[in-house]
């Protein structure tokens, strides 16, 4: 999975781990666990989050387990970490990017959420026009969503794009 915070993309992941079933693998809890733990936030809990995702998708993917990985993925490092991750197990890796075109819904769902990940602030509309202004173009083969449509819409075309043929 890949977006911006607040464009939808848990919502998607949770309903694909849901359906395949697969292990919905999140990284602000992992973070957010780390600095429950005593991490200063000024170190790089964000890389390191990403890091213990990618350690615990190495061993489901070993146990021959699906997983969705739920994370911004903004940047090429985080997306050939999952590439690299997928050719290991012999496994094609399958990006799927959630998108909320309609500024002002993302910025009010932004608003409105509250995930109850003890210890993660919910990021601000400033923090995410940043993340927006640093997303790296994309090189991959991907299915863009856009969560203004229904989720069982954005599950069924989840769902196909991950049984279709790689091209």
């Amino acid at each position: 999975m890949a977006g911006l915070p607040g464009s939808g993309k848990s919502a998607v992941a949770e309903d694909l781990g849901r359906a395949l079933p697969a292990a919905v693998l999140s990284v602000d809890p992992v973070e957010a666990a780390m600095w429950r733990a005593g991490v200063k936030r000024h170190e790089p809990t964000g890389l390191a989050a990403y890091l213990v995702v990618e350690a615990i998708a190495d061993e489901l993917l070993g146990l021959g387990q699906a997983v969705v990985v739920d994370a911004v993925n903004a940047v090429e490092a985080a997306r050939e970490q999952w590439r690299a991750l997928a050719r290991r197990h012999d496994l094609i890796v399958r990006f799927i990017e959630v998108i909320c075109p309609d500024r002002d819904l993302h910025r009010r769902r932004l608003h409105q959420r509250h995930r109850g990940i003890e210890g993660f602030p919910e990021p601000t509309w400033m923090s995410v026009e940043a993340r927006r202004a640093e997303f790296a173009g994309w090189t991959d083969d991907r299915l863009v969503l856009d969560s203004t449509r229904p989720r069982q819409e954005n599950l069924a075309a989840a769902l196909d794009h991950l049984a279709a043929p790689p091209r």
